[in-house]
């Protein structure tokens, strides 16, 4: 079940937590994907947050946002980008996007196969895919203070299988938001230490995982067999055409 756009508007800029959940997953996104030139660059779900860094570069940014969550302007004060679509038909044709970010879209999804479906078709040949998600050992996905604590959360293995049964190959992945999900002052201004403090541990697990996929590419199949037979037997010819009269 997909939040409303006014809780996740609400947390992401309204509220503390919400900004040093924010500020910790966007420099991750930035630090894997630095804006570049040319490219176009799309969210779905409420990725928004983490697409503020493309806004000056890149050829174009599109936020969509599923009609169960509703959609809002964005970004503040600029020429909107954002637009509503149905989960299962994206508005933007076949091989568009160079780099794509999901966030608060796969896991609350009622149709997550068919959402892999539509994001590995919109994904240009070489574009990148960015799946943002609960870590399921993880404290965010355990409480509902925040919108980690709703919809289904992952382990690494289980969002890598599923990207593979839709044809991506994850290439790396890694956890975020190692502070708890608490908006005691103390957690709040502590935020960046445990972040760097986490991401020097690997067996601390993050309230959120990462995980970077790629569009699986196929050589392209021919039909039938194609051998060349620079020799070829003899044996039959003749065999068909009229005998000579030799009379």
């Amino acid at each position: 079940m997909h939040l409303d756009v006014l809780d996740l508007r609400n947390f992401y800029y309204r509220t503390r937590l919400g900004r040093v959940a924010q500020r910790a997953i966007r420099n991750q996104v930035a630090k894997h994907w630095p804006p570049a030139a040319g490219q176009t660059v799309a969210g779905y779900g409420f990725a928004v947050p983490l697409l503020r860094p493309y806004l000056p570069e890149a050829r174009r940014v599109i936020g969509l946002m599923p009609g169960p969550q509703g959609v809002m302007p964005w970004p503040a004060g600029m020429e909107n980008v954002s637009v509503l679509c149905e989960e299962t038909a994206w508005p933007l044709p076949t091989g568009f996007v160079d780099r794509l970010v999901l966030m608060h879209g796969l896991e609350t999804s009622e149709q997550p196969s068919a959402v892999l479906d539509e994001a590995h078709r919109v994904l240009a040949p070489g574009g990148r895919a960015l799946f943002v998600v609960p870590n399921r050992i993880g404290l965010w996905s355990r409480r509902d203070v925040t919108p980690f604590g709703f919809g289904r959360p992952y382990t690494v293995a289980q969002l890598e299988a599923q990207l593979k049964r839709h044809g991506f190959t994850p290439e790396r992945s890694q956890s975020v938001l190692f502070a708890p999900p608490s908006p005691a002052r103390f957690w709040l201004r502590t935020a960046d230490f445990w972040e760097g403090f986490g991401r020097r541990m690997p067996w601390l697990a993050g309230g959120v995982l990462m995980v970077e996929a790629s569009k699986q590419l196929y050589a392209p199949t021919r039909g039938g067999l194609k051998a060349a037979v620079k020799k070829p037997l003899r044996v039959l010819e003749g065999v068909g055409k009229p005998a000579l009269n030799r009379e």
